[in-house]
């Protein structure tokens, strides 16, 4: 399983990276992880992403920028 990694690297409050929606835990052990542990991750760093993209564009309707 290749990394979700999209060389956007920045860690929020709730310590999820905002490029590939993986937790600091989950960046840190991917090279050691099984592959059905990896693709468990990538699944669950797209509903994350998902999320963020969600709560961005809810934010941006809240103060009136789109």
């Amino acid at each position: 399983t290749d990394s979700p990694c999209i060389k956007i690297c920045e860690l929020g409050r709730d310590d999820v990276c905002v490029g590939c929606g993986r937790t600091r835990a989950e960046i840190a052990g991917w090279t050691s992880m099984s592959e059905p542990q990896k693709a468990k991750v990538v699944e669950l760093a797209g509903r994350r992403r998902s999320s963020l993209r969600h709560l961005s564009v809810a934010r941006r309707q809240i103060i009136g920028k789109e």
